[in-house]
This record gives C-alpha cells, sequence and structure tokens, in this order.
C-alpha cells in the first residue's frame, strides 16, 4: 500500500505560479512510476503529466506542454508539480498517483494509487 497526499494548491491571478507536492509513505517510493491529473466541474478526469521511476522521464499533455513541469525527489518521497503561466482552464482539482508499472500511461485506469487531491483556482 501506498499513500498520497497532496498539497500546494489555492487560488492564483493567471499568469501566476503554483507548485504541488505529492508526499507518499508505506512503500519505497522510486519503485512507483507517477502521475498528475486533473478534473474541472462537469469534466473527465484527465491525464497532466507523468514521470518515470529515476525521474529522468517525463511526459505531458498538450495543453500543458512548455508550462508544467513535473520532477520527483525519491530520496525525500515526494513528487512535485510545478505550474507556470497558468490560465482559468487551468483551474482544476488535481490529483497525484502512482503505480508499479515501468512505465507511464495517460490513462488514469492504470494507477492503483491515488491522493485525495488539491483545488487550484486560477482567476482571470
Amino acid at each position: 500500500q501506498v499513500q498520497l497526499v497532496e498539497s500546494g494548491g489555492g487560488l492564483v491571478q493567471a499568469g501566476g505560479s503554483l507548485r504541488l507536492s505529492c508526499a507518499a509513505s508505506g512503500r519505497t517510493f522510486s519503485g512507483y512510476t507517477g502521475g498528475w491529473f486533473r478534473q474541472a466541474p462537469g469534466k473527465e478526469r484527465e491525464f497532466v503529466g507523468g514521470i518515470s521511476r529515476s525521474g529522468l522521464s517525463t511526459s505531458y499533455a498538450d495543453p500543458v506542454k512548455g508550462r508544467f513541469t513535473i520532477s520527483r525527489d525519491n530520496a525525500k518521497n515526494t513528487m512535485f508539480l510545478q505550474m507556470n503561466s497558468l490560465k482559468p482552464e487551468d483551474t482544476a482539482v488535481y490529483y497525484c498517483a502512482v503505480d508499479s508499472a515501468w512505465s507511464v500511461s495517460t490513462r488514469s485506469q492504470f494507477y492503483a494509487y491515488w491522493g485525495q487531491g488539491t483545488q487550484v483556482t486560477v482567476s482571470s
């Protein structure tokens, strides 16, 4: 079992930045690939980006490419989502997720463990 806790959400103006953290406990964090997802009201949960076990490989959804950066610190069992140049359409609940598989997936069904989510609101 892995427990995940997100933090760092909040209210920010368009063009601003936020850094989300995902703290893991329970098992060796380096044994899991990581992903970030978001869900806006009335919409399905969507993939934001993912990171390999080592942190050397990342992938991003097109809407956030060039603005968001995922990283991880396996020594501290933490994954991060740095969000820059935020837009009102980035408003959503953001979730971190991990799975023991080797490759990153864009599909939420792939991930076994999820955090509780943190709200990000971007005002125009």
